[in-house]
């Protein structure tokens, strides 16, 4: 993938972490698109603890944690619980994964920093071997779209409009990654 300028490196969340996620969790950009942060951080706490198949991570821009991004299995998913809410999470393979991201200081979005490090999270999730990759932001999130737009992302066609709160967007394996 091509270098975006960004120098863009993920790390495994650690119990260390606790405080600046809820810290992140609990500001007004995060709160919009996220739920309750203390309910949000016990999912994460029940990722690194392992009770929850989902891979956590922290975003470094030149070694400074500046968010937050995970990976899901779709296949994890694609129970009756899920399912019943969620009857999108059929339209996948098993053994595709879901990507989460937020930034946590404000001052660093629309800057490129959040399509930068999708790029390159999604060059690891490659290199690992998933081929079938998602991201599914609030269709209302205008500014998180165009993000994962520029960074190979697109609507599912057959799924636009069908899936309320929900924008599916899946990498193309041939994802022009250089356009602005």
């Amino acid at each position: 993938m091509p270098n975006s300028g960004f120098d863009i490196a993920f790390r495994p969340v650690t119990p260390d972490d606790y405080p600046v996620l809820r810290d992140w969790l609990k500001r007004p950009h995060m709160r919009e698109w996220w739920g309750d942060p203390e309910e949000e951080l016990g999912f994460i706490v029940d990722m690194v603890e392992g009770r929850d198949t989902t891979r956590p991570f922290i975003i470094l821009l030149a070694g400074d944690a500046i968010g937050y991004i995970q990976y899901w299995h779709i296949g994890h998913h694609q129970n009756e619980t899920w399912v019943k809410d969620n009857p999108w999470l059929m339209e996948f393979p098993a053994d595709a994964v879901g990507v989460d991201l937020s930034i946590g200081d404000p001052d660093r979005l629309s800057k490129g920093i959040g399509t930068a490090a999708l790029r390159a999270f999604t060059g690891m999730l490659r290199e690992q071997g998933f081929e079938t990759i998602i991201i599914d932001p609030d269709p209302d999130n205008g500014r998180a779209v165009r993000a994962y737009e520029k960074a190979g992302y697109a609507p599912v066609p057959h799924l636009k409009g069908r899936t309320e709160g929900v924008l599916l967007m899946q990498h193309s394996l041939n994802a022009n990654e250089t356009h602005p």
